[in-house]
């Protein structure tokens, strides 16, 4: 990568990870998915000018995949953190992810991965394990299964986006925004009450936090991911976004107040370890691509 684009990876890392702190703080003020659904809002704002219909038959698997990540995968990450009494351990499992989208990848589309990327899954799951009996997690374990939950959302989504075509990712964020504002609202109504009231006294950190959500985390942050797609191969840019937890773990310890045991050192390793094998694995099956664009003018 050139350093500029090395640049915009670790702007993109930095983006995300502060995400975690600012929407900590926020999240003290309007609940879990309220928040999400006044981020995807003022998402909708800019974005809703350049949405265009999908192509035919692929309605169905849009819907589906913008209300797995806008409702589920956010709403239950942001409710994660909510319940969670430090940045760190959400900011790990949210990782699993990346295994999560492998396994799934293989039961549904029927994708074949090696012994090893099937011994580096296991690894993950068995930091999650040990990250679990942290006595910081085990205080509530509920922020930990949740999170889980939210992981499994996207990697669902990813999986429902695969065979999609023509959508880009202002018209995907356009239109997870578009679609999950009201379930979002309706499920905050529900299991919120007086969350609007809270809405209404909230200050500048509960609002502040949302725009940063909105407009930094998704349209900054995707954005500059989307230009960095379009030069390198995903599997060559993933490795990179095991960033975003390390400087979220920073940030905690600095900002939040975050004092991380052994076991979540150990549990992060090796759930980290276990993301970046199988990062590597498929930056390895996809290295002819990645050469490509050093080869161009």
């Amino acid at each position: 990568m050139s350093p500029r684009d090395l640049a915009l990876i670790l702007l993109v890392c930095v983006a995300w990870a502060l995400n975690f702190l600012v929407s900590a703080h926020a999240l003290r003020e309007i609940p879990p998915f309220l928040f999400t659904a006044l981020r995807f809002a003022l998402l909708a704002l800019p974005l809703v000018f350049v949405l265009r219909a999908p192509a035919p038959g692929q309605w169905a698997r849009l819907l589906a995949a913008c209300l797995c990540i806008g409702v589920l995968h956010f709403g239950l990450s942001f409710l994660a953190l909510r319940l969670s009494s430090d940045l760190s351990s959400p900011a790990i499992v949210m990782q699993s992810y990346i295994p999560l989208t492998a396994l799934l990848a293989w039961w549904v589309l029927g994708e074949r991965f090696a012994w090893r990327t099937g011994l580096a899954i296991a690894v993950s799951f068995g930091g999650v394990l040990v990250l679990g009996f942290d006595p910081a997690v085990l205080a509530n374990p509920a922020a930990l299964l949740t999170m889980l939950a939210s992981a499994l959302a996207l990697a669902v989504a990813t999986v429902l986006m695969k065979p999609l075509r023509g959508v880009d990712v202002w018209n995907m964020q356009g239109w997870t925004a578009v679609l999950a504002v009201l379930p979002l609202l309706a499920i905050s109504l529900v299991f919120e009450p007086g969350g609007l009231a809270m809405l209404g006294q909230a200050s500048w950190i509960g609002w502040g936090g949302a725009a940063y959500a909105a407009f930094v985390s998704s349209l900054l942050g995707h954005g500059l991911y989307y230009v960095l797609v379009q030069r390198y191969p995903v599997a060559m840019l993933t490795p990179w976004l095991l960033l975003v937890p390390v400087f979220a773990i920073a940030l905690g310890i600095a900002f939040w107040g975050d004092r991380p045991g052994p076991r979540l050192w150990i549990g992060g390793a090796m759930v980290l370890g276990g993301v970046l094998a199988v990062a590597l694995r498929a930056l390895r099956k996809a290295r002819p691509l990645v050469e490509e664009p050093m080869a161009g003018p």
